[in-house]
């Protein structure tokens, strides 16, 4: 046998043996989203920078919840490490799950647990900063009277004020007034609540829900803000630029 043979043979056994094991590696198909989503957890434990690993993981945790998969994504939290990225973990869990539309005793038991995991994080502000999420993530998800719950229970002041604050964000975007004024009047601080209620007039505003912004505005006890808060409901009903603009597209044309 020549060489060239020899080397010919040679190379078709080798790519006999090599093509079932490349095909064998390829294990997934791209419309089995369990399977790709299995092959990512896998190779995250394969990473060693701890903050690449745990972000890899805070994402997957996100994908996990919002395909329904809750037992998985609740899991992966002990797999992460640092406790920031463990509450915006939380926090994308219970907002992915907020969007799902479950029963409020699966709710129930979803903010519960993520209560449960929040408590692993020793890092003080970041056990708070968890706390805030779940509160949003509850008033996103319809569940008022726990986010209100949740907040109450914050001893740090300042951050219990931004989580009754933000709730009120959440239900000022659902169009309820009622809910969101209720929110900011859990905060005690003066400062505080004229923030939230400047912020929500403008959540109103901007949804076109005009009413409930003039009433978040006139309830803002510092006359600057109000009068801020004011000019942009004007604005947002009539923008001065556009109505400029206007008048004088009218005066060109005559």
């Amino acid at each position: 046998m020549s060489g060239t043979t020899r080397l010919f043979l040679y190379i078709f056994v080798f790519f006999t043996a090599v093509a079932p094991l490349a095909r064998a590696q390829q294990a997934c198909v791209v419309d089995d989203r369990a399977c790709v989503l299995e092959m990512l957890r896998t190779e995250a434990g394969k990473i060693e920078n701890k903050s690449w690993r745990d972000q890899t993981y805070r994402e997957l945790a996100k994908s996990y919840a919002f395909d329904g998969e809750l037992d998985k994504a609740l899991a992966l939290i002990d797999q992460i490490e640092t406790p920031d990225t463990k509450a915006m973990t939380i926090r994308g869990i219970g907002m992915a799950a907020a969007d799902k539309k479950l029963t409020p005793a699966e709710y129930t038991a979803l903010f519960t647990a993520l209560h449960e995991k929040a408590k692993t994080i020793t890092h003080p502000p970041s056990h708070a900063i968890a706390l805030t999420y779940i509160a949003m993530a509850q008033a996103f998800a319809g569940q008022d009277d726990a986010a209100w719950e949740t907040a109450a229970a914050m001893e740090n002041s300042a951050l219990r004020h931004k989580a009754y604050g933000e709730t009120a964000e959440i239900q000022a975007e659902r169009g309820a007034y009622d809910l969101a004024i209720k929110s900011i009047g859990f905060i005690d601080d003066q400062s505080y609540r004229n923030k939230a209620f400047n912020t929500v007039s403008k959540i109103f505003a901007d949804g076109r829900y005009y009413q409930h912004a003039l009433g978040a505005a006139e309830k803002i006890e510092n006359a600057y803000m109000k009068a801020q808060a004011l000019q942009y409901i004007l604005d947002r009903q009539t923008p001065r630029d556009v109505a400029r603009v206007k008048h004088e597209d009218q005066k060109a044309r005559h």
